[in-house]
């Protein structure tokens, strides 16, 4: 099997592109017997002239012009496949795929990912939203970059991944201004009988309340259960019952919803992760958003 020597190709390439042989060993740093040498092996190996003299310039002969398009066409196909490999789209910003595991709340999904847009250049951002389970069997076929989620990835799943612990947050009660009015106070036993909404029992958050209720002995009326967390906190904002997001995105959750806090349960803890399928985090992006949560999380 004949094999096309790449390094010659370059310098043909080098060459054609900057117009002479001098020219092109300024740029590729080389001297001129070297590179016309290489010249040679290449036309050689091709068996065919690839410039022609007019003057003291080179001109490409009609098989050259052939050759300085595919070269033209590999090198340009090179320098994409480096950028891809290194999460940054043909000609574009760089790429990064995010799954949110949908247990884990979205202002905090925000909260997490919001520095990989401050790292000083551009980056497109995929978010993929579903199970923790589906996600990684993405995670495992590379079609996501990270999963951020509540939970570790689960053992059972078979699949080789890190979990990089960001950090944790305590838990905060929520109420809108008539719920507070009558629950505020004796936080919180203030909580028995009253009305409240509950994550799904699937999510990290919803089983440590119901643990933390069995533990407190305190019965809320449980008005709702939800699966998606934005569309609890909407309900709560409009009154309909007490709800409980970690106090990390505490004041994004009083300003976007209205609510008032009612109170901050002690021994009520969530956690958050990056997973990924290598052990050394290696996307500047991933980087930032790694470093920037562990100090946002740090002490909460």
């Amino acid at each position: 099997m004949r094999w096309l020597n790449y390094h010659h190709l370059l310098y043909f390439w080098a060459v054609a592109r900057e117009g002479s042989v001098t020219k092109a060993c300024r740029l590729l740093h080389l001297t001129q017997p070297t590179v016309s040498g290489q010249l040679k092996m290449l036309e050689k190996s091709l068996k065919t002239p690839l410039f022609e003299r007019s003057g003291r310039s080179l001109r490409l002969t009609d098989a050259g012009q052939t050759v300085y398009r595919y070269a033209d066409e590999i090198f340009t196909l090179g320098r994409e496949l480096e950028d891809v490999v290194r999460g940054r789209p043909a000609g574009g910003a760089m790429r990064l795929v995010v799954g949110i595991a949908d247990t884990l709340p979205k202002l905090v999904g925000y909260r997490l990912l919001r520095p990989a847009f401050h790292i000083g250049e551009e980056v497109r951002l995929t978010c993929v939203d579903g199970s923790p389970d589906r996600l990684l069997a993405q995670l495992a076929l590379h079609e996501l970059d990270i999963v951020l989620s509540d939970s570790p990835a689960n053992p059972q799943i078979g699949l080789r991944a890190y979990n990089h612990l960001l950090g944790e947050s305590g838990v905060t009660f929520f109420g809108s201004a008539s719920l507070l009015k009558d629950h505020r106070r004796g936080f919180p036993r203030s909580l028995d009988g009253a009305p409240f909404l509950m994550p799904m029992g699937d999510s990290v958050l919803g089983r440590s309340l119901e643990q933390w209720f069995d533990d407190t002995g305190i019965r809320p009326r449980i008005r709702g259960e939800f699966a998606d967390s934005a569309l609890l906190k909407a309900f709560g904002g409009e009154g309909e019952g007490m709800f409980a997001a970690p106090t990390v995105v505490e004041e994004e959750v009083r300003q976007a919803y209205g609510v008032g806090v009612v109170g901050r349960a002690e021994g009520l803890r969530e956690r958050f992760y990056a997973i990924t399928v290598q052990k050394r985090l290696q996307h500047p992006a991933v980087v930032a958003i790694c470093k920037a949560a562990r100090k946002t999380l740090e002490g909460q």
